[in-house]
């Protein structure tokens, strides 16, 4: 092929098409990122004993498990006044909050849940069956296969990280009806928790671990943190996207409030203080946000 450069072509065109080649470049990157982070993503929860795995950590006491609770509990309490009816829970996962909504007398709803993991479906119907079930399907947030209006109540909690937000939000509007409530969680992007963990503590890791392999050295507990894929944003920034995608935000809480950084919550007497200020720690709207490591927003559709 010849170089456009040492082709007879009108300046235009010429910048045209070169304008043409730096963005079909630009969207196969792109395209190639999505992919990779997709399939980074659904390794994580492809298989009946990973869906177990994670459903056990929300009985572990350590900071993982005390958020998954936390951000449960806050669920609960925000949902009393939300309209009754259809529920939708995308992102389901194993289907604990699903669990907890139809063991409550407080909530009376008629679930549907929707994951991208076959097995995290399975591990939910399953797992639901005798505390009432529900209707599930397995599909993607970014395109929901509901008709518009369909829901009462639509909920997003721990799912929009794996996602395409943007699109994501777009779609749970679509899919509640007029007065309906959204609800979303988001992993606190700016708190000192998750900036030590996601930039430092989890790079030592992967450091760490590169360093044994090529140094050939075996142990029983290998060291490493996996690529998982999240991309959290801020809640100015997801507050942003239900408002374009129609939603009216109307409450935002910061909940597991947390005041050590990884490794020093992993020591057994530091972890046993954590617990007790957290447990002493209720989810706030004020200045103690900075110290917490999720938040919920919830909104009404228009």
């Amino acid at each position: 092929m010849l170089p456009l450069d040492s082709v007879m072509v009108h300046p235009d065109a010429k910048e045209a098409l070169l304008r043409l080649g730096r963005s079909g470049t630009e969207s196969l990157m792109a395209l190639y990122g999505q992919l990779r982070r997709k399939s980074l993503v659904i390794a994580q929860y492809d298989t009946d004993q990973l869906a177990s795995d994670y459903a056990g950590v929300h009985s572990l006491s350590r900071q993982q498990g005390r958020h998954l609770r936390s951000r449960i509990g806050l669920v609960h309490e925000l949902l009393a006044g939300a309209p009754k009816g259809m529920l939708l829970d995308a992102g389901c996962g194993p289907g604990v909050l699903v669990r907890s909504l139809l063991a409550s007398p407080r909530h009376d709803y008629s679930i549907t849940v929707l994951d991208q993991s076959q097995a995290m479906v399975n591990y939910c119907v399953a797992s639901t069956r005798e505390t009432g079930g529900v209707r599930a399907t397995v599909g993607n947030l970014e395109t929901l296969p509901f008709a518009d209006g369909t829901f009462d109540v639509t909920l997003a909690t721990g799912s929009l990280e794996y996602a395409d937000a943007k699109a994501a939000i777009e779609q749970l509007s679509l899919v509640t009806r007029q007065g309906g409530v959204v609800l979303i969680s988001m992993l606190n992007p700016a708190n000192p928790y998750r900036l030590t963990e996601w930039f430092l503590y989890w790079p030592a890791l992967r450091a760490f671990s590169a360093l044994q392999k090529l140094l050939r050295f075996r142990t029983k507990r290998p060291h490493g943190a996996n690529v998982t894929g999240i991309r959290a944003l801020t809640a100015t920034t997801v507050r942003r996207y239900m408002r374009r995608a129609g939603l009216v935000p109307y409450d935002l809480v910061y909940f597991d409030l947390t005041p050590l950084i990884p490794p020093l919550d992993r020591i057994p007497v530091l972890q046993r203080w954590s617990e007790r200020r957290s447990h002493r720690s209720r989810p706030t709207r004020g200045l103690g946000r900075w110290m917490a490591t999720g938040y919920v927003i919830v909104a009404t559709r228009e």
